[in-house]
């Protein structure tokens, strides 16, 4: 079926990356359809943090409940049909990986009707037995993550951070590659780590991974919304080593609010075509447990 055309005066875009009031999100998913369809993009994605407690322990506010897992599912697919021929909806998850407890690969995940799944790395599990900690919480868990895990190593805690991409990327079982330099969101004034200098060649490592998985690399504008970080996820420089391997790379808007689901776009577009990117990618599904991706061209100023 084909996708509903864009009304906004730009490339057909879509935001796959969307979190309600089913996890950490402010507004609910019928809310957030009506806001896609009045920005014009052509297709809304619904990615709500991946269930925790039930099999990993690990008690959080942001993460959707076990609970209230059918009730999201069911949720997304009635909005499905509601927008029927005026804005695709698909139904995602965000699934952390957390070394040892939790993956996209994880039977319970791979068993849900799902249309996509968004991989991430939040969480850093410290060697030395150290409780882990997410790395783009408050600064103050980060500082003590880095104490206590690392022993006041900031570029250390770096390192882990990519290690645990490359882990996931390894065992696989996601399609799209989530706000993949996150890492450096707490680290803006360069105090862990030089962004630039110390992870450039974890990035492109990171990158030729991504290639030989047949990955999707987001580029999130969600830390511009938030006004966290000054550029989007991954970086410009960083999303170039991305292009030189041939990745493609999605817009999305990492929103929590409805407001949100287009911000920043316009910067977006124009990051991908300072990286090299003549096209842009669309989800249209999946088929044969793979997703089909329909490519636009976005040459333009």
């Amino acid at each position: 079926m084909p996708l509903p055309a864009s009304r906004s005066g730009r490339p057909p875009l879509s935001s796959l990356h969307t979190h309600t009031l089913f996890c950490d999100g402010r507004d609910d998913v019928e809310t957030m359809c009506r806001a896609a369809f009045d920005k014009g993009l052509c297709a809304i994605g619904f990615s709500a943090h991946g269930p925790l407690f039930k099999k990993t322990g690990i008690k959080t506010s942001w993460h959707i409940s076990d609970e209230r897992l059918d009730a999201y599912i069911g949720e997304v697919r009635s909005a499905r049909l509601r927008w029927e021929g005026k804005l695709a909806v698909y139904l995602g998850l965000e699934v952390d990986y957390i070394k040892g407890l939790r993956s996209a690969r994880d039977p319970d995940i791979q068993a849900l009707p799902l249309d996509y799944i968004i991989g991430s790395v939040h969480y850093i599990t410290p060697a030395n037995g150290a409780e882990l900690f997410t790395v783009d919480g408050p600064a103050e868990e980060l500082e003590r993550g880095v104490r206590e895990g690392f022993g006041g190593d900031g570029e250390a805690m770096m390192h882990a951070y990519w290690d645990a991409a490359g882990e996931m990327i390894a065992l696989g079982g996601f399609d799209i590659l989530g706000h993949i330099d996150l890492v450096k969101k707490n680290n803006q004034d360069g105090r862990w780590f030089a962004i630039e200098e110390a992870c450039r060649g974890r990035a492109a490592e990171t990158a030729r991974l991504a290639a030989a998985a047949g990955l999707t690399v987001e580029l999130n504008t969600g830390g511009l919304n938030r006004r966290i970080t000054r550029d989007t996820y991954p970086s410009p420089s960083f999303l170039r080593l991305f292009r030189e391997r041939r990745v493609p790379a999605l817009i999305t808007a990492d929103a929590h609010r409805a407001e949100d689901l287009d911000g920043h776009y316009d910067v977006a577009l124009q990051t991908l075509r300072e990286a090299g990117y003549t096209e842009h990618p669309l989800f249209r599904g999946k088929k044969n447990g793979k997703p089909l991706w329909e490519f636009i061209r976005i040459e333009g100023p």
